[in-house]
């Protein structure tokens, strides 16, 4: 009897060593179909998963696996060649409208000159052709942002977002955005903008690319000033003023706020989209803040937004 008791604790410790090496073998395979997962996913690759044991069930999950990984791959394929056909378009594009333009400046200022601009208009045939050459010139202008656009896009985007071209250099963001903010002046003067502006005075030092900064900040002022709107208070002198505040925090955050009482959390969502506008007929392309959110990310920073209580709040962080 003692025999046979000794025998089953023989033959159970046996098994259990059988059934501990057999879940040790899974587990590493597990962990190796994880790991090759995980890099599948990071990289653009063709690559398959393989299971290093001969487990049925692994070898049919990780089949599953690879059947779903070549749909994916599929749709990556489709989007970079359409993102890459669209960026070379707007290339293209924003090239193709700058010789028409140019050439129509030119007939702009032989028209302005024939027509002797700097004296008064001497009749009313003088005085229509004087304004139809003015709304030429304001269309020729908008149209030249427009294009500017497109070509400051189509530059920043052809490059890899681990551009190595980016030239760092030490940057004391308090004086950088009190910079910014005052070649501004004039902008918020002639749209009625009193600027609420508070930046500590402990200097706050980074290291970035100075020009894309200043690309970032211009283009979320603009974004700024084009839909900032009149807050109204009982203050009739303050009436017209539209609202707008910057700040600086102790941390290195940067933060604009302005109202826009057209936006609405769903619209936010989709500011930093390329080619997204909230309103038509305002001149805009839509890549103003697609272009900060690129050059943001690319310096190693974060930006987000957000649209509390009525004003839109567009955080930076380097």
């Amino acid at each position: 009897m003692m025999l046979s008791w000794a025998s089953l604790c023989v033959i159970s410790l046996a098994i259990s060593v059988v059934l501990g090496i057999k879940l040790l073998l899974l587990y590493r395979d597990m962990e190796e179909i994880g790991a090759q997962f995980g890099e599948r996913m990071r990289k653009d690759t063709n690559n398959i998963i393989y299971v290093p044991g001969n487990d049925k069930h692994l070898k049919a999950f990780a089949e599953l696996l690879n059947r779903e990984l070549e749909l994916l791959y599929e749709k990556r394929r489709i989007y970079q060649n359409g993102d890459r056909e669209l960026k070379e378009a707007v290339t293209n594009i924003s090239h193709d409208l700058r010789t028409p333009l140019t050439a129509i400046y030119g007939y702009l200022e032989l028209l302005e000159t024939e027509l002797d601009l700097g004296n008064s208009p001497r009749n009313d045939i003088e005085k229509k052709e004087i304004h139809y050459l003015a709304q030429i010139r304001n269309r020729a202008d908008a149209m030249r942002a427009l294009t500017e656009e497109l070509f400051r896009y189509s530059i920043t985007v052809s490059q890899p977002q681990e551009n190595t071209n980016i030239n760092k250099e030490k940057v004391i963001l308090n004086r950088f955005l009190a910079d910014c903010l005052l070649s501004y002046y004039d902008i918020f003067y002639q749209n009625n903008i009193e600027p609420e502006i508070s930046i500590i005075d402990e200097e706050i030092v980074r290291f970035l690319d100075a020009g894309a900064l200043r690309r970032i900040f211009y283009n979320i002022l603009d974004n700024a000033v084009k839909y900032s709107r009149p807050v109204d208070t009982n203050n009739s002198t303050d009436f017209l003023k539209a609202r707008l505040s910057v700040s600086l925090l102790a941390e290195g955050t940067i933060i604009f706020r302005n109202r826009a009482q057209n936006l609405d959390r769903v619209s936010v969502e989709r500011l930093f989209d390329r080619f997204y506008t909230v309103e038509t007929g305002r001149n805009a392309t839509g890549l103003g803040l697609s272009i900060a959110k690129h050059l943001v990310e690319r310096m190693g920073g974060s930006i987000s937004a957000a649209y509390i209580e009525g004003e839109l709040v567009i955080m930076l962080q380097f």
